[in-house]
This record gives structure tokens, C-alpha cells and sequence, in this order.
């Protein structure tokens, strides 16, 4: 697999390089951020590992021009810890945020956790209610299962009975796992097409679709809110 790092640190991107190749990855690093996008756009990477104070363009706009066009994760390294820049940063798409100074092998460990989720959602569903899923393809994530030809949930091992739009809701965050959407996005994407409604039956169903899923719907593992950004779905 083909990692490319966005670091303008030699020194860091060397370890991260060692480290990568040691266990088998393929890895390509560019210190300009401008030159960094545009290698990760044209690359064909599995990952992208993704320092967010970078000469030409921040981390920040990197990764929301990459998300905008490919799905490969995202995982953003830096030295900057404060929690609205971590919020930010999932905001627009990042899947994962790692503070420097970071052990190596906590990097490998996560870049594997990542790598195998894409993989893993990839094989059970690419995509949300609409979006060519195979309709016959079943997700199971130990805890939560879909069935999507049946249209059947399962929590915990027991049949829980969602409303046509808490279906349509929960699968399509299931098969976006990590990534945020903001209200106004899930509203398009699930609501789109009616005339009427209002934003806030987005939190009403979030909330609903919590009671039915999580153990513990006011402390939900899964269904989690991004404060300031909007909700994901975290495996």
C-alpha cells in the first residue's frame, strides 16, 4: 500500500518513512503543501498522512481540495493540540488527528487501524441509500448489523424497528463511518427531496436512532456529535 506524507520537518517525515517502510508500505513524502495536494490527488494513495502547518497551502485547505475529490484516509499530524483545530480538522473531512511528538509505532498502529476500516467498509459498502451499494451485501460491525436487501437492523443481537427515514439515516452514516456531515448536509441527503421540514428533525432522529442503537444513548459510542461541525458515525 502507498502512503504519501505532506511534511515539511525532514526529520519527522524521515522516522515516519522508516517506521512505514518497515512494515511494508510504500512511501513518497513532498514538503510544500501546494505540491503535496497535487501529488495526493494524482497519486493513487491508500493514505495520507497530512502535517497541518505546511509552506504553500495548510493542511487544512489540503484536505478539504482532497476530500472534495477522492475518498482515501486522512491523517493529520501536528504540533498544534487545541481542540477547535481538531474540530476543524474533522469538520472537513480528516479521519483521524495524531499530536506531535507521537511514538512510531503509535503512527503504524493507526495508519493499520485506518487502512484496514476503509477496506473493510469498502468491501461491505461503498456509499449511502442511493449511491449503487450493493443492495445484497450485509454490514456487520459486530455490535450493529444492516441488511440492506431486508432493510432489517440488528443492535446488540436484537431486531430494533427504525422508521423509514431513521433507516435511511442510520445506513447512510454507516457507510460514511468517520466522516462528519453537518446538519444541513444530512437534511439534503435524506430530506432533499421533500418541500417542506425543518433542520431540526435531523437532532430528533440522531436522537431516536440513538435510543434503538447505542447501550447508552446520552453517552453514545458510535453515533457520535462533532461540536461545531455536525455528526458521524465512528466504527
Amino acid at each position: 500500500m502507498k502512503i504519501l506524507i505532506v511534511e515539511d520537518d525532514k526529520a519527522m517525515a524521515d522516522i515516519e518513512r522508516d517506521f512505514l517502510e518497515m512494515n511494508g508500505f510504500e512511501v513518497e513524502h513532498e514538503t510544500n503543501g501546494t505540491k503535496g495536494m497535487e501529488r495526493a490527488l494524482e497519486g493513487n494513495f491508500n493514505l495520507i498522512l497530512l502535517d497541518l502547518m505546511l509552506p504553500g497551502k495548510d493542511g487544512f485547505e489540503i484536505c478539504r481540495q482532497i476530500r472534495s475529490k477522492i475518498d482515501v484516509p486522512i491523517l493529520m499530524v501536528t504540533a498544534r493540540v487545541e481542540d477547535v483545530d481538531k474540530i476543524r480538522g474533522l469538520g472537513i473531512g480528516a479521519d483521524d488527528y495524531i499530536s506531535k511528538p507521537f511514538s512510531p509505532t503509535e503512527l503504524v498502529a493507526r495508519v493499520k487501524a485506518h487502512l484496514a476500516r476503509y477496506e473493510r467498509l469498502k468491501s461491505g459498502s461503498s456509499g449511502g441509500p442511493g449511491t449503487g451499494t450493493n443492495a445484497n451485501t450485509e454490514i456487520d460491525l459486530g455490535y450493529l448489523k444492516i441488511n440492506p436487501a431486508t432493510r432489517r437492523v440488528y443492535a446488540f443481537d436484537k431486531e430494533v424497528i427504525l422508521a423509514n427515514k431513521e433507516y435511511e439515516l442510520l445506513y447512510f452514516l454507516v457507510s460514511n463511518a468517520e466522516k462528519v456531515f453537518s446538519k444541513e448536509q444530512l437534511y439534503d441527503r435524506i430530506w432533499g427531496e421533500d418541500m417542506y421540514g425543518d433542520i431540526k428533525t435531523v437532532t430528533v432522529h440522531i436522537k431516536r436512532l440513538r435510543e434503538k442503537t447505542e447501550k447508552d444513548p446520552i453517552n453514545p459510542l458510535h453515533i457520535q456529535t462533532v461540536w461545531g461541525a455536525g455528526y458521524r458515525f465512528s466504527v
